[in-house]
Order: structure tokens, then sequence, then C-alpha cells
């Protein structure tokens, strides 16, 4: 269940020494994993399509929907705080964040999506929990609606976002089994 895409030239995997370890996540949630996702109200024309993504992903990785809690806010500035609360709880293997940045007339999406981007960033790194950028940074409403699923092959943001949290809670999972 992956979404990336193969590069137009086929790069060859480098080769591990002898003894070298290689962990991967997976596709799978481990039994019993927990899952927040965080949604931006703003724009929600948009974020309501990368919702459905991550929730049909997280579906088929396993997650029973008593398992998943969706928590709106009101803008992706609000994201970073929501984030970090929910990675607090100790409850949640990851958090996802969604939401859509729309460029104007000034600069003010620039400053909104750097604020997001490294409070998200700082968020995951306190808690010790993935927290997903799932968050569009677009030119116009179009280009913000066909990366979320409307069609001229932008694909899922929300899907791609599912995706790196789950195996992101397969690879710490991983690396919390392997003994040292």
């Amino acid at each position: 269940m992956t979404t990336r895409r193969e590069p137009a030239t086929a790069v060859e995997r480098p080769v591990l020494p002898a003894g070298a370890a290689c962990l991967e996540g997976g596709d799978r949630l481990p039994a019993g994993a927990r899952i927040a996702v965080v949604v931006s109200r703003y724009n929600d024309a948009v974020t309501h399509g990368l919702l459905a993504g991550a929730v049909s992903t997280l579906g088929k990785a396993g997650l029973a929907p008593d398992r998943l809690t969706v928590a709106w806010v009101p803008g992706a500035f609000e994201l970073p705080l929501a984030a970090d609360r929910l990675a607090a709880t100790g409850r949640f293997a990851a958090v996802i964040c969604l939401g859509a940045i729309i460029r104007g007339e000034t600069s003010h999406d620039q400053h909104i999506a750097s604020a997001v981007a490294r409070g998200i960033e700082e968020a995951a790194r306190a808690r010790g929990v993935p927290i997903v950028f799932g968050v569009l940074t677009c030119n116009d409403l179009d280009q913000a609606f066909a990366r979320a699923g409307a069609g001229n092959g932008g694909g899922n943001k929300g899907t791609e976002a599912a995706v790196a949290a789950v195996e992101m809670v397969a690879l710490l999972a991983r690396f919390d089994s392997r003994e040292g």
C-alpha cells in the first residue's frame, strides 16, 4: 500500500555491509494502535478531501474506527498546538495534521506555513511521537483540490500522510522491540 511513484530512471539500492541491520516500517498498524487526526476547518472544502483519504488509508492499514480520533481546529496555525496536546496524552501512536494554506495577495501564507511546519516538527521531537505534516501549501484553490483527491492526477496528500504515519508507527515499534 504505497503511493510513492517510481523515478523515471531506476536507481540501484545501496548494498549494505554484511551484518548491517536494515529496518523499515510496514503497511499495517500494530494491534491496538490509536491514531489522531487534527484537521483545519479553514478551507474545509479541501480538508474534507484530505481527511477522507487519510481515514480510508488508515482503515486499510487495520485501524478500527473506535481507535481513530479526529480533532477539528479553526485553521492551520492551530494544528501544532492541538497535535502536541494529543501526542502528550500518550494515547496515540501517531498524530496526522491536515490543512490547506493557499497563497493570497500578501506573503501571509508563507509566514503561516513556516510556523506550522516548525511547530509540527518541534512537537514531534519533543513528544517522540510521529506527528505527520499533511498540510497543503498551494498557489490557488485548483491546486489544493487536485492534491486533496479531486482529480487532475494530484493524488491525495491526506492518503500520503496516513501512509507516512503507518510506516513511522511500524518503524518505531521495531526500534522499541529491537534488542540492542
